[in-house]
């Protein structure tokens, strides 16, 4: 038996890659499929599987296109109503795969189809639980997503999670591994480690939400402190549960080559977005006007989810030479699938003819360490926690999730600084800016890790 955990650090996903034999299943795919293909030609595995814990909103899944490449069933837990043909399995219903066998835990409370898989070894004994949403290292999957009417509270979720977790979970041995769906930066979550593996056992030492006396107090402490959820999960869930068009064709669409004459022309719609998928050193240094830059070196899809939130958003994009299908692909791993096109040939070509670029106003902490004083009007742009635990003495926060409120408010005579933590998050928040007209402001280049470094006595840092 082999266990290989897939895991895609954009987007804190966990994939899983079960072996026994020549039999193989696969939990929670990623949109693009082929590595999967592969895995299985080089091992001559056969897919028996394909096991959803639930249906996802942070991500597509790759669940139709896998299943229409292998012929293997794909499998959802307990009240599951997709549009597509797979088997709904019974709770404690057993499947095999070569010597191993995988149970079913239907654990409702993140959705109520969610299930975890605990897989027995080839001697029957539990070796792991694959649990979704259901579990998270550190954290339990947020229960206010499933929320339908009113009948069916976050607090009625929490509870049914509650259940789920202490009545299915706890009682396995210490010795189960834990492999979750996500790691830390997933917006499913809120206290989610670094890690992406534990045992059972640690988890029930160190997980606040598995430490909780009784149901009421668990209830109270997994809905503190929640966001709201992202626009586009809902969008998400709907492609999961319904359908999605085929990954090859959306990426066969999306890779046209534009010349910058035919690029500039499609700019010209207003109805698209224009993406630049740059470092933000090469973005700030020149761009096409109006562009917003969400670069590929962070967490590319989930930022474009939150800030675009529309998957049906036409987009063009420019993209470093030789990074279009990356940003296609990954575009598309959060169901943006209507890419008009790229520009051939990047930035460089577009200057090249002679076409008009824009610049961000970027300082360094240095420079900004000498502008500073008591009245300077500085936006911190990350979380509330992140301000929470440390930031600069009179600097205001304004998170980035929250531009479209907070970049209304900002005083057009009244010049103002942004940072936050190193510089991507604020790069992106000043190609907002600047797309709806707001010029006067400056983005601090490496944010509050470069402002700490500095030694001038101006710069106050407070908890």
């Amino acid at each position: 038996m082999k266990i290989e955990q897939i895991y895609t650090g954009c987007l804190a996903q966990g994939a899983y890659y079960i072996v026994s034999e020549d039999q193989a299943a696969i939990i929670d795919p990623l949109r693009e499929v082929q590595p999967y293909l592969d895995r299985l030609e080089r091992e001559g595995a056969r897919l028996k599987y394909i096991f959803e814990t639930h249906f996802h909103a942070d991500f597509v899944s790759g669940h139709l296109d896998l299943s229409k490449k292998t012929g293997a069933p794909i499998v959802y837990g307990p009240t599951a109503q997709p549009s597509f043909p797979a088997i709904i399995a019974k709770d404690e219903e057993i499947f095999t795969i070569g010597n191993v066998q995988v149970k079913v835990l239907h654990t409702p409370g993140h959705t109520l189809e969610s299930v975890v898989y605990l897989l027995y070894d080839e001697t029957r004994v539990p070796a792991a639980i694959f649990s979704g949403d259901t579990l998270f290292l550190g954290d339990v999957g947020r229960p206010d997503l499933a929320q339908k009417s009113s009948s069916l509270t976050k607090e009625h979720l929490a509870g049914m999670l509650y259940d789920s977790l202490y009545k299915k979970i706890m009682p396995l041995p210490d010795e189960v591994m834990v492999y979750p769906a996500h790691g830390a930066g997933s917006a499913c979550g809120k206290k989610m480690q670094k890690e992406t593996f534990d045992t059972l056992g640690n988890q029930k030492k160190i997980n606040y939400a598995l430490n909780q006396s009784d149901k009421e107090s668990f209830i109270k402490k997994v809905l503190e402190g929640l966001c709201p959820p992202p626009s586009y999960f809902g969008q998400n869930v709907e492609m999961n549960k319904g359908g999605y068009p085929d990954f090859e064709e959306v990426k066969r669409k999306a890779l046209k080559g534009l010349t910058p004459r035919e690029f500039r022309e499609y700019a010209q719609d207003l109805a698209l977005v224009l993406l630049d998928t740059r470092r933000t050193n090469a973005f700030c240094r020149g761009f096409v006007p109006n562009s917003i830059n969400i670069g590929l070196e962070g967490n590319f899809a989930p930022w474009v989810g939150a800030l675009i939130a529309d998957v049906k958003q036409p987009i063009l994009l420019v993209t470093e030479e030789g990074k279009e299908e990356e940003a296609v692909t990954r575009l598309s791993r959060v169901g943006f699938d209507n890419v008009v096109g790229y520009l051939k040939g990047g930035i460089d070509s577009w200057v090249a003819v002679g076409y008009e670029t824009d610049r961000i106003n970027r300082i360094s902490a240095e420079e900004f360490s000498n502008l500073y004083e008591k009245n300077t009007m500085v936006l911190d742009l990350r979380t509330e926690e992140e301000y929470a635990e440390e930031h600069l003495l009179g600097a205001e926060n304004r998170p980035l999730i929250d531009i479209a409120g907070w970049s209304e408010e900002l005083q057009e005579e009244k010049e103002v600084f942004i940072h936050c933590a190193g510089g991507y998050r604020s790069m992106i928040a000043a190609s907002i800016l600047c797309s709806k007209g707001i010029r006067k402001f400056k983005e601090i280049e490496g944010g509050i890790s470069a402002l700490k470094k500095q030694e001038s006595k101006n710069l106050i840092f407070v908890p």
